[in-house]
């Protein structure tokens, strides 16, 4: 099975910066074609960066340019660069497959003050 454990989260004010962390481990892991989702609440998981195993990336509009998705595979972790962050950008941000093949983890905490 495996396990995703995410980190990094916190308060920030708007314009600031934030790196998360998502550490996979388990029996078999791939840390190909990953994304990073988030949830604000009262709204849906919406996926904002994705990261395929040919290194392509995607961003949705909201985040592009701001944000930048990277892996370490001898660590098994998945990374997402948060810059210039703004106050939509509260959330609890989690990391996945591109399909949501994995169980969730337990997510962190964003919140950016005006």
């Amino acid at each position: 099975q495996v396990r995703l454990v995410e980190s990094g989260g916190g308060l920030v004010q708007a314009g600031g910066s934030l790196r998360l962390s998502c550490a996979a481990s388990g029996t078999i892991v791939s840390i190909d074609n990953m994304g990073w989702y988030r949830q604000a609440p009262g709204k849906q998981r919406e996926l904002v960066a994705t990261l395929a195993s040919g290194a392509s990336t995607n961003y949705a509009d909201s985040v592009k340019g701001r944000f930048s998705i990277s892996r370490d595979n001898s660590k098994r972790t998945v990374y997402l660069q948060m810059n210039s962050l703004k106050p939509e950008d509260t959330a609890v941000y989690y990391c996945n497959t591109i399909t949501r093949l994995y169980n969730w983890g337990q997510g962190t905490h964003v919140t950016v003050s005006s």
